[in-house]
């Protein structure tokens, strides 16, 4: 009996550890969304075409904050300047970079209600899809144990037990999703 509810622990286990990662990626997403306020994280989704393959910002450039507006994009690689400035200009971050030959500035523009508001609706969509990754989740690992339990490897109370804890594993996980979507909007909102 010891090994049939071995496999519930497995299924619940590995449920919960799939949700999490759908509250890191809302969390990683989020955090590239623009805010008025410069932040390095905002490049971490940029990839640059050199030596002959596409590698990420921050592999190529340290990325700097120096104050509230502006962003400071400094090449490990000086002949990659303006490589790097065109990849910003296609990016499309709603950022106009300029270079001085060593590293590429970002000035922050004070972001219009607007902008603010188009920013929100994507968090909002951001939101909504990890609520979605993590109801699949649940669904599936909710078929896991119907089978457990279909296969007489798990008794009904068992996997009604179970359902149980799969439900405030997920619960907590969309409190998660929705605490972290919460504190960016917050974060937009701030003039």
């Amino acid at each position: 009996m010891a090994d049939e509810n071995e496999d519930a622990q497995l299924i619940l286990m590995d449920a919960a550890e799939r949700m999490e990662k759908s509250v890191a990626v809302l969390r990683h997403e989020a955090a590239s969304i623009r805010t008025g306020r410069a932040n390095p994280d905002m490049l971490d989704a940029v990839r640059v075409e050199v030596y002959g393959s596409s590698m990420l910002l921050n592999q190529l450039a340290t990325v700097t904050a120096p104050d509230a507006r502006l962003l400071v994009v400094q090449p490990f690689d000086k002949g990659n300047v303006g490589v790097i400035q065109k990849e910003l200009l296609r990016a499309d971050l709603g950022l106009t970079p300029s270079n001085d030959g060593a590293v590429v500035r970002l000035p922050i523009p004070v972001m219009t209600q607007e902008r603010r508001q188009e920013m929100i609706k994507r968090l909002h969509r951001l939101r909504e899809d990890a609520h979605v990754a993590i109801r699949n989740v649940r669904r599936d690992a909710l078929d896991q144990l119907r089978r457990l339990e279909k296969n007489k490897e798990i008794s009904q109370d068992d996997l009604h037990r179970d359902q149980e804890r799969l439900q405030k594993i997920t619960d907590e996980h969309v409190a998660k999703a929705d605490e972290a979507s919460d504190k960016k909007e917050a974060e937009l909102m701030e003039v």
